[in-house]
């Protein structure tokens, strides 16, 4: 086994990376070449510039850098709506703003609102009526004055009465208003749904709605938000569900969040040819804005691997290589698949074995 021999300063004589000196310069041969082998004879000043040591087995995990942006949960974003057709009198929030549940966000002057008080308040007098006329008859044909046809129709009218209330009282409910309100106003409040903050505003003050299912605003719970990652289609096979996956922000370059993979989308972006991964955090000081730049890393199973210093990897043409000694100061190039480099070292997939001698310093040298 060769020993390490420690690199000397490389001392420039004025020799080009040829195969071997000129012979007229008197000067002995910096190496042979003998087929695909490379051979430093024994008076070579190269014996002295090159380190060697044996390929390594440790541990790593594999590693895939993906570009990333922050974005809201859509199962916590609400599209503001108004439940009827009117005129903006006045808008509560302004956008960014943070709410609450319940909150005013909108007033809208709206005529439908009053076409639904009246519609409610004729409903309730025609089943007071209906009612009425029930017991009436009912009274009558104990004592056998109304005929059973006359009783039933009148029956059937009471509950249809009945079912037009219902339908009036629950459309002020949809609409948030309790039929019992002493304020009878054409004035629809319109409320948040949940707390949240204002992302997307629409409208303005004076603004007429004719169109109920236009958004007027939209409010985002951003309490919890997604990391959304773009995995381009020949990585989609090294990610899976609740795989580990560590995150870098261009806002906070000396924070990595640690989290899961919270689901992998079974669809390629057809445009961009990526499938999409989503990874959940809690936002509590909303830190995190959608539209943030990010990185995420995603951590593989625990593997071995070959692991090489850096230094040793010689680019040749479009392929990297490392020069393997196979004999005692006898060498032969072989292309290597990098995966994974680490500061100064790297995992190989392929091309060199657990204890081949490689030149890991003044390769370069070599490399003619």
């Amino acid at each position: 086994m060769l020993g390490v021999v420690v690199l000397a300063a490389l001392v420039t004589h004025g020799f080009g990376l040829l195969g071997r000196r000129d012979a007229g310069s008197g000067e002995a041969p910096l190496f042979v070449r003998q087929g695909n082998k490379i051979v430093v004879p024994p008076d070579s000043s190269l014996r002295q510039r090159l380190t060697v040591m044996p390929a390594q087995v440790e541990p790593v995990r594999p590693k895939l850098l993906l570009p990333a942006i922050v974005e809201s949960d859509p199962t916590r974003t609400a599209s503001v709506l108004t439940p009827l057709a009117g005129r903006v009198v006045e808008i509560k929030v302004a956008l960014g703003d943070r709410v609450s549940q319940g909150q005013v966000l909108v007033v809208i002057d709206s005529a439908d609102l009053a076409q639904a008080y009246d519609d409610n308040d004729k409903a309730a007098d025609a089943f007071a009526l209906t009612q009425k006329n029930l017991e009436r008859q009912e009274g009558q044909a104990r004592i056998g004055a109304v005929s059973d046809r006359d009783l039933d129709q009148t029956r059937s009218d009471e509950r249809q009465a009945a079912a037009e209330y219902a339908r009036t009282q629950a459309r002020l409910k949809v609409l948030g208003i309790s039929a019992d309100a002493n304020d009878r106003s054409r004035l629809l409040t319109v409320r948040a749904s949940m707390a949240g903050s204002i992302t997307a505003l629409s409208i303005a003050r004076g603004d007429m709605i004719n169109d109920p299912t236009q958004p007027m605003m939209t409010l985002a719970d951003l309490s919890t938000v997604w990391v959304t990652a773009l995995v381009p289609e020949k990585d989609v096979g090294s990610v899976a569900k609740d795989q580990d996956a560590d995150v870098a922000l261009a806002a906070y370059p000396d924070q990595i969040l640690h989290g899961k993979v919270l689901f992998v989308t079974d669809v390629i972006e057809p445009d961009s040819r990526r499938d999409k991964i989503r990874i959940a955090f809690p936002n509590p000081e909303r830190r995190l804005k959608p539209n943030m730049f990010a990185t995420a890393t995603l951590l593989g199973p625990a593997q071995t691997r070959i692991v090489l210093p850096t230094s040793a990897l010689l680019m040749n043409n479009d392929r990297t290589s490392v020069f393997v000694a196979t004999a005692p100061w006898t060498f032969e190039r072989r292309t290597v698949d990098p995966q994974l480099e680490e500061g100064a070292s790297v995992a190989i997939r392929s091309g060199v074995q657990a204890g081949d001698q490689v030149v890991v310093k003044g390769g370069i040298l070599l490399n003619d």
